[in-house]
């Protein structure tokens, strides 16, 4: 299969071939969270502003070691989890429009972490996290809650809490001081140790470690999204917002269906170095209702979806490669074997995943 780094579109001219295909990968994409919305990455640059915290309240992020890009991150870990703050801050990619989102972080006297992550622009769509209870807000759909330590947002929230869980993914490199949104701060490289996977450069507040701006580049060292701090304020206390939840009026969680053991089809023999499989199983597609063997793959900072299925008697025989900024969704037909791969990474390691893949001994 031939892979190009632009938005490719191979689909058979055969009617049935297309339909089927058309609709096997609407289903995949359901699962992506592509923007829509457009400008450029530069438009709020001149214009941000962080405030200052209070010294004695960031005291215990200054023991930390400075010298090592793993003591800043140990730093930073520290900061997100202890610290009282709130920050807003822009996602920004190439080409489509900034969506901002407000970032509040609060720790009680009994220690319980309390956070919340809310979309300003349009509709709107709130995350609250009490613990390991996430409770999620959005249009058109009923709250409810999951059982998570983490939130999903446009952030590596896992990163953020445990650096160390990437150590074996991705080296760590100071690159050196500069100023982001007026505060001095540490440039940090993170690189795939295979080069299988976008790089990422964190820029850390000397004082207090928080995140100031996170870049999200290819291979070749060019933008993909951005996340730029445009204010931070830390704070003895939690924000008064904390004090008007009351987490008995908070959705239950949900009773998902316990994972069972689900004896492997078929087998992947190549992942990137440090990716693992975390869940096996089998999914039924919600547009075409066809069952599919479901893994996802994770290396702590990346996460990779993959649906295979018996494909002998539906006459699909095409492959299709869509990018879409950052996310690669590949289906690769191997005989009777279709693959797709959905996932942040470049769509040569999505190829070289799918081709690996073949029936279980």
């Amino acid at each position: 299969m031939r892979l190009s780094s632009q938005t490719t579109l191979n689909v058979s001219r055969n009617n049935k071939s297309s339909k089927c295909i058309g609709q096997v990968t609407l289903a995949c994409l359901m699962l992506l969270s592509f923007s829509t919305i457009g400008q450029s990455v530069s438009d709020s640059q001149d214009r941000v502003t962080v405030d200052p915290p209070s010294s004695s309240h960031t005291q215990p992020v200054k023991a930390f070691p400075s010298d090592s890009a793993h003591g800043w991150l140990e730093k930073m870990a520290y900061a997100h989890s202890h610290l009282n703050y709130s920050i807003s801050f822009v996602l920004l990619k190439p080409g489509v429009d900034s969506q901002p989102y407000l970032w509040r972080h609060g720790v009680t006297s009994e220690g319980v972490q309390m956070e919340q992550l809310n979309l300003l622009n349009g509709p709107g769509r709130e995350v609250v996290r009490i613990e390991n209870k996430v409770s999620y807000f959005e249009p058109n759909v009923p709250p409810y809650s999951l059982q998570s330590s983490v939130i999903n947002g446009p952030f590596p929230s896992e990163f953020f809490q445990q650096p160390d869980e990437i150590k074996d993914s991705y080296d760590f490199v100071m690159v050196g001081r500069s100023r982001v949104s007026g505060r001095a701060a540490q440039q940090i490289r993170i690189v795939s140790k295979d080069k299988s996977r976008f790089g990422m450069n964190v820029w850390l507040d000397q004082e207090t470690g928080l995140m100031l701006k996170m870049n999200l580049v290819d291979l070749n060292g060019q933008l993909l999204e951005q996340i730029q701090v445009t204010a931070c304020h830390v704070t003895e206390q939690p924000d008064d917002f904390f004090e008007k939840i009351e987490p008995a009026m908070l959705p239950e969680v949900l009773k998902l269906r316990p994972q069972s053991d689900t004896k492997a089809i078929w087998d992947i023999d190549y992942m990137p170095i440090g990716m693992v499989e975390v869940k096996r199983d089998i999914h039924r597609l919600p547009i075409t209702g066809q069952s599919v063997e479901y893994v996802m793959l994770s290396d702590g900072l990346v996460d990779v979806s993959i649906y295979m299925r018996d494909s002998q008697n539906d006459g699909i025989n095409q492959d299709i490669l869509l990018r879409h900024e950052s996310d690669t969704l590949l289906t690769l037909n191997k005989g009777t074997l279709n693959v797709t791969v959905v996932g942040k990474l470049p769509p040569e390691t999505a190829n070289r995943i799918a081709s690996s893949i073949h029936l279980a001994n």
